[in-house]
């Protein structure tokens, strides 16, 4: 099975989890996600910044969303426990983070799509496309803005992430 600590990236099986995995989140212009309040920004990677540890979980039922768009993944953050989340407010699509524990989500009967997240690899970078809102990718842009949810790739938005897990 090809994984990252356990969590399978070509829709392999996987066993159960009960901790999350753990790392971090940076952009192609080496921009790290960190905590500001209660939004997730990006600022340029320095030695003086401390990324935000993301928290990473497969859905416990793959099988029950559509196929073929990535291996589905909770993604949250630690300390404190939030989950991202995509609602509808005002009729467009919006990156929410959420107290949420990443291992209730995981443990629900059925998948919750609002936390869900298809996770696609493409050599060392990675895209997160809500399933709530198909066509919608986690985005970033200018350092010290929060990350957002885009329809639009390949623009000024940046959807291509490095996600570094912890070994």
């Amino acid at each position: 099975m090809t994984c990252i600590r356990g969590v399978p990236i070509s829709g392999e099986p996987f066993t159960a989890v009960n901790k999350p995995h753990t790392g971090e989140v940076s952009d192609l212009n080496q921009q790290v996600w960190i905590l500001q309040g209660q939004t997730i920004v990006t600022v340029p990677r320095s030695n003086s910044v401390t990324p935000v540890t993301v928290t990473v979980v497969p859905c416990k039922y793959p099988e029950l969303l559509e196929q073929g768009r990535g291996v589905p993944i909770y993604l949250g953050i630690e300390n404190p426990d939030m989950c991202l989340s995509c609602e509808n407010i005002e009729g467009q699509p919006t990156l929410q983070l959420k107290e949420e524990e990443i291992l209730n989500l995981y443990n629900e009967v059925e998948p919750v799509e609002p936390f869900l997240f298809y996770h696609s690899k493409n050599g060392r970078t990675s895209t997160f496309e809500s399933v709530a809102f198909p066509g919608w990718f986690i985005a970033s842009s200018d350092r010290g803005h929060p990350i957002f949810l885009t329809s639009h790739q390949g623009g000024v938005y940046n959807v291509n992430f490095n996600l570094n897990i912890n070994a």
